[in-house]
């Protein structure tokens, strides 16, 4: 596993699933542009591996990412970061996605207005 993919992934005992802790630490990697269109992430074994976890939860992040239409998987060369995402209905899925995380932010003890400011701190540094 490259020590920069390495770096973006920091798995907790906590009652979150390691799965979706997987997820959505990749997701939050590409949402805030330190993964980018056509990176190519390590094997799924080598993941497995590095973190000392299943290989089928691994398996299952990486599936639920490319179901979102944030990771490319191609047989034969690897797991890559999809250079355009799929159109969709954006509106729909900003509302539903934001109840997601305004959610995970209560039971964490963030409030909205400092998710708001951690939000605004990162579209200062994507600029």
């Amino acid at each position: 596993m490259t020590m920069k993919f390495a770096k973006l992934l920091s798995l907790q005992d906590g009652g979150v699933p390691i799965y979706v802790q997987l997820r959505d630490q990749i997701a939050a990697a590409v949402g805030s542009g330190r993964l980018r269109p056509g990176d190519q992430l390590p094997t799924m074994r080598e993941v497995a591996v590095e973190l000392r976890i299943d290989l089928n939860t691994v398996q299952h992040a990486y599936a639920e990412l490319e179901r979102a239409g944030i990771l490319t998987m191609v047989r034969g060369r690897g797991s890559f970061v999809t250079e355009k995402p799929p159109p969709r209905d954006r509106r729909a899925e900003l509302r539903a996605f934001a109840a997601n995380v305004a959610g995970q932010a209560h039971a964490q003890g963030i409030t909205i207005d400092d998710l708001l400011g951690a939000l605004q701190t990162l579209r200062g540094k994507a600029s």
